[in-house]
């Protein structure tokens, strides 16, 4: 993985030369490629995924890449849903959950490969988008949980060990953001706003947030679910894919 920059006027750019260069298109980035216009023009959109961000699926000759674009909730959203305050560069949504991304594949987590990472300075703010490797095969775990196997909900467990052990704090932990693959590998996404951090409270945190969300998902499956995440997730062996 080789992270490099690139700007243009006021737009810049964090992205991994080599994912780049192997879909051929060298180390120059043209930053519409971080828009979803670029794609419908092209008709290269190959679907979206639910939720506020609307994330597009796209093909880039062998490439099968996720664009999202950052997405404001809540009453903020009312003024405006895709610009947030300018405090530097690397201290952007897009450029932070890059780095922390390329960081846990780099540590051998599973993770999708980040491949770029846009941000458009607009004065005093700023809006931004970013692409990762679509996962081939992937279903999210919500959809999974009224079928799902003890043993898969494990893994879940294992998984989830895996990233507290490395010191990630996923604040958005939910049932969207596990996937499982055809192997039934688990995988996790969305690392806006998350962060390393020494052991503290936050494990309990994550996994209570967990919870919610197989409530909210699949009220019938949810207790017995979250039973056998957690006796995944206490009895984690060291590597659990």
């Amino acid at each position: 993985m080789r992270l490099a920059t690139f700007q243009t006027g006021q737009a810049f750019i964090l992205y991994d030369a080599d994912i780049l260069c192997d879909a051929g298109h060298g180390p120059q980035i043209d930053p519409r490629w971080l828009t979803p216009d670029f794609w419908h023009e092209r008709d290269a959109v190959l679907g979206e995924a639910p939720g506020r961000g609307a994330s597009l699926f796209v093909a880039c000759g062998d490439e099968r890449w996720a664009l999202r674009p950052y997405r404001r909730g809540g009453l903020i959203a009312r003024l405006s849903d895709a610009r947030y305050v300018w405090t530097g560069l690397e201290r952007t949504r897009a450029f932070r959950e890059m780095r922390l991304t390329a960081e846990l594949k780099q540590r051998g987590l599973p993770v999708p490969a980040p491949v770029a990472a846009g941000v458009w300075r607009h004065g005093p703010s700023y809006t931004a988008t970013l692409i990762t490797r679509l996962i081939p095969d992937v279903t999210a775990l919500a959809e999974r949980l009224p079928t799902a196997t003890p043993a898969l909900l494990k893994r879940v467990g294992h998984t989830v060990r895996r990233f507290h052990d490395a010191g990630l704090d996923h604040v958005d932990l939910n049932a969207r953001n596990l996937l499982v693959d055809a192997d039934d590998r688990v995988w996790l996404i969305d690392f806006d706003r998350c962060r390393l951090r020494p052991p503290g409270r936050w494990q309990e945190s994550n996994l209570a947030r967990l919870k919610r969300s197989l409530v909210r998902f699949s009220p019938a499956n949810a207790e017995h679910a979250f039973i056998a995440i957690v006796d995944g997730y206490r009895n984690a062996p060291g590597d659990s894919q």
